[in-house]
């Protein structure tokens, strides 16, 4: 089964096993993760589920056909502390090619650039 490695605000890092084909969204609030809210259930109408993802897999999240779009880049806007690599993790997919996957939750003092 896949991990996803998130950190939280406070630096702690939390390894979760991720269910194929769910959305990061899904897998951080299913876990816990009270930043990662989710409050339109995945439809991309809200920014609740707004995260950064480590810059060493920006490419191959876009490789799986899941680039950012026009749509996502507004809702983008509506969150708090955006950043170079923010994501609505509602749009990005688990699979096997993102095990080990790095995202940290809004907030987070990151150093990517």
């Amino acid at each position: 089964m896949p991990t996803v490695h998130v950190i939280l605000k406070d630096g702690t890092r939390r390894a979760l096993e991720a269910e194929t084909g769910w959305s990061l969204m899904e897998i951080l609030r299913d876990a816990g993760v009270e930043e990662i809210e989710g409050a339109c259930g995945g439809s991309m109408a809200c920014a609740t589920c707004h995260m950064y993802i480590h810059p060493d897999w920006a490419e191959r999240i876009e490789a799986q056909d899941s680039a950012i779009c026009e749509e996502e880049e507004d809702i983008l806007d509506l969150a708090f502390d955006v950043k170079n690599y923010s994501r609505l993790g509602c749009q990005v997919r688990m699979s096997e090619e993102l095990d080990g996957i790095v995202v940290a939750v809004p907030g987070t003092k990151i150093d990517w650039t």
